[in-house]
């Protein structure tokens, strides 16, 4: 810019002077009328290519770029320049995202790019099967409008997307669908989902299996620890030599028993499509029957105290709250040591209620927190064979929890201890007086 306002400031100052020496050799009017006319030629001259650039920029191609003259020769170069790398980082971009779009395209699972308002920009093949949408149609749509569906519309609005929803199909008979948001960019979203069926059908018969083999190997358990206890109760029908083995027999199967009963809840609990049938469950009168139970299994061996506010109730199953409680009081017991401390707690924690157990037990490392919950899984498998549990007891709870819209936090420290937390909505909370 500089340059081409000296350029400008040479050409008006030589095209001055030329008036002064014709002013002197003439006169001042022919001089200034000479100027003038000079002037007002220069000033049309400009008017003349801001109209060929006004043009151009109406219909912008390489092709047609005025070549200009003089000082608009300089100002066309420029623009062309420019012109030239935006057509090229253009091009580069539009390459870039037809890739993108092949790649997204090869995708099995659907994937849905949705704008600020939730509206449909872009999809590939599989989300339009499997979510029947068309994008030519579709684009600039509202996702909403497309995919009615009550749980996906609470999902969607709820803002928390960190796990994906299961949805069943509503074109396609026996399909299963898994819908998981991503947020990204500013307030847009990316939908992805799955045709899940086949590994429900699989997670199905893995449930059946378990069910039917545990309900199959409960009549023969019955039977032997049957037998095993006639014959301990009768007078000299097991030898003293022997009678240790018996013990052992009879402690193995009633673990047994146990661990097939826990399964069976499970299973229960997993196959079970329909919400538990709410009732008013007195909260606090059924934590003294659980702490009756964590007194019996305790035997002395721990100071247990409970700590409840009488006026809290809630919305639920009775059987399903009293195994969840029972499940986590009796974790405490066993993984604390002899002279600990147990305490049982149920208050209300700002609009929601909880259920608190913690413990002076042996505490968890960090790295197991998050997996705890798993079916089976054991922090010190010699251990929790020592204690008699199952490795079930917080699977269970977990399940139960989600049938009741609630939520497990646990906090420990390894050598200090444990504190398991049950936390129910506010829908479930009931205020007695």
């Amino acid at each position: 810019m500089q340059d081409i306002r000296w350029r400008a400031f040479w050409l008006l100052l030589t095209w001055l002077f030329f008036c002064l020496i014709l002013g002197l050799a003439t006169s001042t009017e022919v001089a200034s009328l000479v100027f003038s006319a000079g002037l007002l030629l220069y000033y049309f001259n400009h008017l003349f290519w801001l109209q060929q650039l006004l043009d151009w920029f109406r219909k912008p191609e390489l092709s047609t770029m005025p070549i200009g003259k003089g000082l608009w020769e300089d100002v066309f170069s420029a623009v062309y320049q420019h012109q030239r790398r935006h057509s090229r980082s253009q091009t580069q971009l539009s390459s870039a995202l037809d890739r993108f779009r092949h790649a997204a395209s090869a995708l099995p699972d659907g994937v849905v790019l949705l704008n600020g308002q939730d509206q449909i920009e872009w999809c590939n093949p599989p989300a339009e099967h499997l979510l029947g949408l068309s994008l030519p149609q579709d684009t600039g749509q509202p996702i909403g409008y497309l995919v009615r569906h009550t749980d996906f519309i609470e999902y969607m609005h709820s803002g928390d997307y960190e796990d994906a929803i299961k949805l069943k199909s509503w074109r396609m008979a026996d399909v299963m669908l898994e819908i998981k948001l991503v947020s990204f960019g500013s307030n847009q979203k990316l939908l992805i989902c799955r045709d899940i069926s086949q590994v429900e059908k699989l997670d199905a018969m893995r449930r059946d299996f378990i069910a039917n083999v545990s309900h199959e190997l409960r009549t023969p358990l019955t039977v032997v620890g049957g037998f095993l206890e006639t014959l301990q109760d009768i007078d000299g029908a097991v030898p003293p030599s022997t009678k240790s083995y018996f013990n052992m027999m009879q402690e193995q199967t009633s673990r047994m028993r146990r661990l097939i009963e826990d399964l069976l809840m499970l299973s229960q609990l997993e196959n079970s499509s329909i919400l538990p049938q709410d009732s008013e469950v007195d909260v606090p009168k059924l934590l003294d029957l659980v702490m009756k139970e964590a007194h019996s299994l305790s035997n002395g061996r721990h100071h247990i105290k409970l700590e409840s506010d009488n006026s809290i109730w809630m919305l639920g199953a009775q059987e399903e709250l009293h195994s969840a409680f029972g499940n986590l009081v009796s974790n405490a017991v066993r993984y604390t040591p002899e002279g600990g401390t147990i305490t049982l707690q149920w208050q209300a924690r700002g609009l929601e209620a909880a259920f608190s157990v913690t413990d002076t037990g042996i505490g968890i490392e960090h790295k197991h927190i998050a997996r705890i919950t798993e079916r089976f899984y054991r922090v010190d498998r010699s251990r929790s064979r020592e204690t008699g549990g199952t490795g079930l007891g917080l699977s269970i709870v977990k399940h139960i929890l989600t049938r009741h819209q609630g939520r497990l936090e646990i906090d420990s420290e390894l050598g200090v201890g444990s504190t398991f937390r049950m936390v129910f909505a506010k829908n479930r909370v009931l205020r007695k007086s």
